[in-house]
């Protein structure tokens, strides 16, 4: 039994012997072969370029009506009339509102009369308002006295040194004399002052004429009733608005400029716009005005555009966006769209450089026909840049390219 036990100690030893050789052995043979090197990433490439385009910015505006007025009366007076409604078209001139006349023209007719009157007294007629007599029959009735009385006076003179008449009846001719001068004087007189008051006269028939006049209100340009404001029958003081007129043509597109934008804008400029209303429409308008300073609050500057031509479909108070062209050659730098990869908002290309792809940190900016713009002072027009596999591509990564 313990012969047995002895055996089968003998034959592990044995055994464990040849083992700790068979290891002993591996370990002393040849090295095992290291991995083989990676295999480089295939990826397509594509060739930077650089384009001249227009640089620009998009901005808020609105559509202005060129002339907004409310017609009202500029005398007090009874509404005898009205002769538009909301949203009708009327033409320069166009009689909008009448007033009770009446009483007008009873005024006029007054006034009239005490000119005809005035006139009669220097020996006038109505129609010879603006003639100013160099003699009335006042003047020449009073001219032929004074002729009388000088004969007499001349006469008497010679007389009285001769004794002929006595010294009494010499004075009595001479006061008679100076009374047909004064007479002549007062005459001259009367005539100035019938000048004066027919001057004054006339003035009251041309204001009673205007205020005729101006109980038929007009409309003062070409434009449409935006809102009616009075009706007949209403007893009006002056001033009050009968009518809002709107005039939508041309129209104005007013819009506020960054400042940064602020040397883009200049008159004559030109701009195109679209407008939510109308969509798929592009419209065009030419800056005319520009304002001289920039608003502190907002540190915009406000500019104002006409529209080149007119457009039925655009209406006053419309909600703009205007393209504004800051600079018409610029010169960017554009990569295929599948070149750009976005990561957490962050963009980048993966430039290819000596067999290797180098990550390029890029802003995008305008996209065109596939293409997109790159800003970065890294990549250039002519790089080579990877259009496939880049998701699975890092800074450093060895690559070959594929057509």
């Amino acid at each position: 039994m313990s012969g047995m036990r002895q055996s089968i100690y003998c034959a592990l030893a044995v055994a464990l012997a040849g083992l700790l050789a068979g290891c002993s052995g591996d370990a002393a043979g040849e090295p095992v072969p290291a991995a083989a090197d990676a295999e480089p990433m295939a990826v397509r490439v594509a060739r930077a370029e650089s384009r001249q385009v227009e640089r620009f910015i998009s901005v808020t505006g609105s559509l202005q009506p060129d002339e907004t007025v409310t017609v009202s009366n500029e005398i007090a007076g009874m509404l005898a009339a009205v002769n538009v409604d909301f949203g009708q078209r009327v033409r320069r001139g166009e009689v909008v509102a009448e007033l009770d006349k009446r009483e007008l023209k009873l005024q006029l007719k007054r006034v009239q009369a005490a000119l005809a009157q005035a006139l009669a007294r220097i020996g006038l007629t109505p129609e010879e308002t603006d003639k100013i007599p160099k003699t009335t029959p006042a003047i020449r009735q009073a001219q032929a006295q004074l002729d009388n009385w000088r004969t007499k006076y001349e006469s008497a003179s010679r007389l009285v040194k001769t004794g002929d008449i006595s010294h009494d009846r010499f004075v009595e001719i001479e006061k008679g004399y100076n009374a047909a001068e004064a007479a002549l004087d007062g005459a001259h007189h009367e005539l100035r002052v019938v000048l004066a008051s027919i001057r004054s006269l006339r003035a009251e028939v041309q204001l009673a004429r205007k205020k005729l006049g101006d109980a038929t209100i007009r409309a003062p340009f070409d434009g449409a009733v935006a809102e009616r404001l009075a009706s007949p029958g209403e007893f009006l003081r002056q001033n009050t608005p009968i009518v809002k007129l709107v005039k939508t043509y041309p129209l104005r597109l007013r819009l506020d400029v960054p400042e940064t934008a602020a040397a883009a804008v200049r008159v004559g400029t030109p701009l195109s716009f679209t407008t939510d209303a109308l969509p798929g429409k592009s419209f065009t308008a030419t800056v005319r005005e520009v304002n001289p300073s920039l608003n502190a609050q907002s540190r915009t500057l406000m500019a104002e555009a006409r529209l080149t031509r007119r457009q039925a479909e655009l209406r006053p108070g419309m909600f703009v966006k205007v393209k504004l062209v800051i600079d018409r050659h610029t010169t960017i730098v554009v990569v295929p769209e599948q070149a750009l990869r976005s990561v957490a908002g962050l963009n980048k290309v993966f430039a290819i450089e000596s067999g290797k792809a180098i990550e390029r940190k890029v802003i995008p900016g305008r996209r065109m026909d596939g293409w997109v713009e790159v800003r970065s002072e890294a990549l250039h027009a002519g790089d080579t840049v990877a259009v496939s596999g880049l998701a699975d591509l890092t800074d450093g990564d060895a690559v070959r390219t594929e057509s």
